[in-house]
């Protein structure tokens, strides 16, 4: 049978948008599908990952510039900024990436079209548009990548107003002095440290027990010395969260109480310039027509797929944050590729299973493989080894004291089993260790090559050589390890 294309995807976020180039590469016919009726790149673009890493680097420029210059210090940014300056750079970062963005699948010769879709049924999808016009097309193959979206609040609406969210924080017209942050994950501490470092007091509402407990324990230490610096205060195991005007004062309030509060019943009450709004992200699963040919989702809506990305329907694939955990843009690219090879029979390796994680905080944070803790748990002998930033030249230079990098190694092998950063660049830097683990090298390699200097690689030496240091300190001959 003749199909309109090879294949169709639905969605042109980082999945849809590497599956879609992939695909061009086998000289197949791709079409994208994208809900949005403007842009291109889903949140991925538009909302998400581009537009508040941008916000991002303008907030770390102006704070390096001040701790450059103590005499800058004593006024706050939000003083000498406005908030439309940072946002004409992130509005200019976005205009060139969605042009970028075009220019790639037109150049590939990439189809696309905007319209909701939804699955007839296998092989046949049908797009509607903003005015309700209906058309249909049909593939061999279909990716579905329609991303996720951030579950709706309990107990308060978003007004994008007085309450905003992961949209809404990137049109403010000015840089809050006050911000309550109503979220317990990633973001909630990229956005936090972004505004801190603009002058704006922070509070974080964290629902949970721990915030970011899957970090090695040192990192968690230092992100605490960070949190002081930056004077952002995290409640935690909060609950009964509500918004509310007071008209006596004229004023914006959150209204909340703790779990297993000793004061039973009390409600604490904070005034507020804005509340930002970043709850858990739920699929986009609704109304695409998944029941019409029988894929199956888990208990969160997510869709389950192979190591292919392959769901319950052999011919329909799934990539990026509608198939659930890792939810990363740096995977979803991946996943997207290895979709586009698997749908039509060209070889290519799996999901690696050390993946790099980063908190685009300021400073950064970054993670692979086992944390200490999790490495001893496990039954192995391991070692660490440890260089904070302030111990490093390039650190002195940049004027960043604050940061720590970590690796963990086998005591015997001395293979790398983990490696944690927090600090400037920590998102770039984990990829030298990254190359490490995967190539199965060891702590020796950071200790027989050369790496430049000064830089914030350096920080691997050191780190090498503190962490051999502890293993001659075990009994094990120091110069039999660099002989090994």
């Amino acid at each position: 049978m003749k199909y309109d294309y090879d294949v169709i995807i639905l969605g042109s976020g980082p999945a849809g948008f590497s599956c879609a180039m992939q695909s061009s590469k086998f000289d197949k016919k791709a079409l994208i599908i994208e809900a949005d009726d403007d842009h291109l790149g889903g949140s991925w673009i538009n909302a998400g990952t581009i537009p508040s890493k941008a916000l991002r680097e303008t907030a770390r420029i102006i704070q390096r510039y001040q701790n450059q210059f103590p005499d800058k210090a004593k006024v706050k940014p939000y003083v000498n900024y406005e908030m439309d300056d940072l946002l004409t750079y992130k509005n200019h970062i976005l205009a060139g990436k969605n042009r970028k963005l075009e220019v790639d699948l037109k150049k590939n010769e990439i189809d696309t079209f905007h319209g909701f879709a939804s699955i007839i049924d296998k092989n046949t999808v049908e797009a509607t548009t903003k005015d309700g016009t209906k058309k249909t097309f049909t593939a061999e193959h279909i990716l579905l990548a329609t991303g996720s979206y951030p579950k709706p609040p309990v107990g308060f609406e978003v007004d994008h107003d007085k309450v905003i969210d992961y949209s809404s924080i990137l049109s403010l017209s000015h840089i809050p002095r006050r911000l309550v942050i109503i979220g317990s994950g990633v973001n909630a501490l990229e956005y936090a440290t972004v505004f801190a470092s603009l002058g704006t007091r922070v509070t974080i509402l964290n629902e949970t027990e721990t915030f970011l407990p899957w970090l090695d324990h040192e990192i968690t230490e230092q992100l605490q010395l960070v949190l002081e610096e930056k004077k952002i205060e995290v409640l935690k195991k909060v609950k009964d969260i509500s918004i509310k005007e007071n008209s006596l004062r004229n004023t914006t309030e959150v209204h909340y109480s703790f779990k297993d509060d000793v004061e039973k019943g009390r409600e604490y009450v904070l005034e507020i310039e804005h509340a930002l709004y970043l709850g858990a992200k739920v699929p986009n699963t609704n109304n695409l027509g998944l029941k019409n040919v029988g894929i199956d989702l888990d208990k969160e809506a997510f869709i389950p797929v192979d190591k292919d990305m392959r769901t319950s329907v052999p011919n329909i694939y799934a990539a990026g944050d509608i198939i659930g955990f890792p939810r990363l843009a740096s995977v979803s690219f991946s996943q997207g590729r290895i979709a586009a090879c698997r749908m039509f029979g060209i070889n290519s390796e799996d999901l690696p299973e050390l993946i790099p994680f980063g908190i685009y905080s300021i400073p950064e944070i970054s993670n692979i493989g086992l944390t200490e803790k999790e490495a001893i748990a496990k039954g192995l002998d391991v070692t660490v080894g440890r260089t904070y930033y302030k111990n490093i030249t390039q650190g002195d230079i940049s004027n960043q004291q604050t940061g720590l990098l970590k690796i963990v190694f086998e005591t015997e092998s001395l293979k790398l089993v983990g490696i944690h950063i927090l600090g400037e660049r920590a998102s770039d830097l984990i990829h030298l260790g990254q190359a490490v683990m995967n190539l199965g090298g060891d702590v020796r390699y950071f200790v027989n090559h050369v790496l430049n200097y000064p830089t914030y690689s350096e920080a691997y030496r050191i780190a090498a050589f503190n962490g051999l240091n502890r293993v001659n300190k075990a009994g094990v001959k120091y110069k039999n390890l660099l002989q090994k």
